[in-house]
């Protein structure tokens, strides 16, 4: 039996996929222990492990709270001894990796998506990259969610041939399924016409996923398509000024934003087409789940998003921030059903094949067995 110690500190998808990775690892063969921030939800993880402990881990670096929180993981690390560290997000990745220095354990690090990536000044960016580069010197694995994210980590010299392994992110592809097929949600309740042509998106409404120019795509295709009507799945510091854009478009009642909710799957099961407009991603939770249930797919190429989507195969990609070109896409979606339902074949197939969850959780198997070995 492998004892992993996970340590996290980031929700939102890095929380997602924590809990997919643990309800598919072998109980019989790994045993999971979690240190999380106070916002995780203990109802939703205490289930999936053995030992379930919440260590205060702010997002933002903050000297006092960070001592505390180095400390305190440090603490946790003598009293239960795991065989392997596994820090999963930036802040998580630089706390538990300080709170490990000296105690021989092997450690992995996954940061979900580089933040020296991120479209944020140049001061921290350099910060980032200097933490990261320091760090990657005491770190025995980093995994990449992306060929894109090791390129990108060779490229500012981060890590090395030797300590980055690719570990493509995955999904649960029966659970989006069954979400999909049990799904009692319609068109009604979200005051929907039912011959409406749906456009939809799931994400956090934040200037990564840029639904302001989801908004501007929106303008363009309502011209083309007057009975298209268009869904926001998610929530986030941006909406205010989301829903001002809409009003100030005009199109208000041709918009619905749901809010945070638990199941986004039974929102995309209205969907008739997923998009996503990143600015920067570090691979595209949504994108995957807009491929298995069968949704094409119009998304920017930024960063990762082109190691998941082929143009014009598995779907159509467009450049950031050009909203023009993703209203025609949409459109020639709407109007060419040949080519959208065989982009949508070779998107499922795909999906299913490189991009399940049961696939990830059998290479990091593989990975902490080679770990315990050496």
């Amino acid at each position: 039996m492998i004892h992993v110690l996970h340590i996290s500190q980031a929700d939102g998808g890095v929380a997602c996929y924590l809990q997919m990775l643990l309800r598919h690892l072998n109980p019989d063969t790994v045993s999971n222990s979690l240190v999380c921030a106070q916002q995780f939800k203990e109802s939703e993880f205490k289930p999936l492990v053995d030992e379930f402990s919440q260590v205060e881990m702010v997002r933002e670096i903050s000297p006092k709270h960070d001592c505390k929180a180095v400390f305190a993981l440090r603490r946790y690390i003598k009293q239960h001894n795991p065989d392997i560290i596994y820090c999963h997000s930036s802040k998580a990745g630089a706390l538990g990796r300080i709170a490990a220095f000296g105690l021989r354990k092997p450690i992995l690090y996954n940061a979900h998506g580089w933040a020296f990536n991120m479209r944020c000044s140049k001061s921290k960016v350099l910060i980032y990259k200097y933490v990261e580069k320091f760090l990657a010197f005491f770190t025995d694995k980093i995994i990449c969610i992306s060929d894109f994210e090791k390129e990108s980590a060779l490229r500012n010299g981060v890590g090395n041939e030797r300590n980055l392994q690719v570990i493509y992110n995955g999904v649960d592809v029966s659970a989006i399924e069954a979400n999909i097929a049990t799904s009692k949600l319609t068109r009604t309740e979200l005051n929907i016409p039912e011959q409406a042509f749906v456009v939809g998106m799931i994400g956090r409404i934040s200037d990564q996923k840029a639904p302001d120019s989801f908004v501007l795509m929106a303008e363009q295709v309502k011209k083309q398509i007057p009975e298209a009507f268009f869904v926001i799945v998610g929530d986030g510091p941006d909406r205010a000024a989301i829903e001002a854009l809409i009003q100030s478009k005009g199109l208000q009642d041709s918009f619905y934003i749901s809010g945070w909710v638990s199941n986004p799957n039974e929102y995309m099961a209205l969907f008739d087409v997923g998009v996503l407009l990143s600015r920067w991603e570090g691979f595209g939770y949504a994108i995957v789940e807009y491929m298995v249930a069968k949704k094409p797919v119009v998304a920017t190429c930024a960063d990762a998003i082109p190691n998941i989507v082929t143009h014009g195969e598995t779907g159509l990609l467009v450049e950031v921030d050009d909203f023009a070109t993703a209203a025609a896409q949409v459109v020639a979606l709407y109007t060419n059903p040949a080519m959208r339902n065989s982009m949508v074949e070779n998107a499922y197939k795909l999906a299913k094949e490189r991009f399940s969850i049961d696939r990830v959780a059998l290479e990091h198997e593989t990975l902490f067995q080679s770990l315990k070995k050496g």
